[in-house]
């Protein structure tokens, strides 16, 4: 697993995408941080975390979408199945790699709660809930991103898709609404609600319940993506 995870991650820096990632998210970081709190004197950083939220939607399945897409395009993906590394590793690998530049990204909002810090105090759990709620989030749009992204070469493909299901799985509670005299559905919905589950993060509420279904689901669409491999190894 080492050994993929830090060829992907070099690949991001060597090629434009992870510049672009970091650069994209910093400055839509940047502008809300300047338009709500310096020029609206709010020392509230939720609504900086609240407005990046859905560029970061947007920007990760640029990250996700040349994982496997790229080796298959390139047909270097049977040699890479062939490795001896474990096709749990290559996912895991890949997975680890995305999200230490989607972490990296993140950053610049640390050092905004520090700046903020020097003329107020921040409401910290607060800061550090809409920091981990996206970090969960973005970790679940990265594995969904990894699946698609193992079904298909084409990146664009894998980008449109990433975002297609990403976005259902945040709208779910819109789209359930519509049928909110089905009760099953309902609970149902509310159990697998990305946002509902979000948003106690985002309140400063870190609740464990809520950790363990992002890793959870993180973890069950990595398994899927290992399946889909292991298909193919042997197809």
């Amino acid at each position: 697993m080492g050994a993929v995870f830090k060829r992907e991650f070099k690949a991001f820096f060597t090629s434009p995408i992870g510049y672009i990632v970091i650069a994209a998210v910093g400055f839509f970081a940047g502008l809300f941080f300047y338009l709500i709190n310096i020029v609206g004197f709010n020392p509230d950083l939720s609504h900086v975390f609240g407005s990046l939220f859905p560029f970061i939607l947007i920007i990760l399945p640029l990250v996700t979408m040349r994982l496997f897409s790229e080796e298959k395009r390139q047909k270097t993906d049977q040699a890479l199945l062939t490795s001896p590394v474990s096709l749990t590793g290559i996912v895991l690998g890949k997975f680890f790699a995305a999200m230490l530049v989607f972490a990296l990204s993140l950053m610049l909002l640390l050092v905004f709660a520090m700046i903020i810090a020097f003329q107020v105090m921040p409401d910290w759990s607060v800061i550090f809930g809409n920091y981990i709620g996206l970090l969960l989030v973005g970790g679940l749009v990265i594995s969904i991103g990894l699946l698609i992204s193992s079904v298909t070469e084409s990146q664009l493909i894998a980008a449109i898709g990433t975002l297609g299901i990403s976005f259902i799985l945040i709208l779910m509670d819109s789209l359930a609404a519509q049928f909110s005299t089905l009760t099953y559905l309902t609970t149902v919905v509310n159990f697998l609600s990305v946002s509902q589950r979000y948003g106690m993060f985002t309140s400063g509420i870190i609740n464990y319940d809520d950790i363990i279904y992002f890793i959870s689901m993180q973890a069950l669409f990595l398994f899927l993506t290992v399946r889909v491999l292991d298909r193919k190894r042997w197809s």
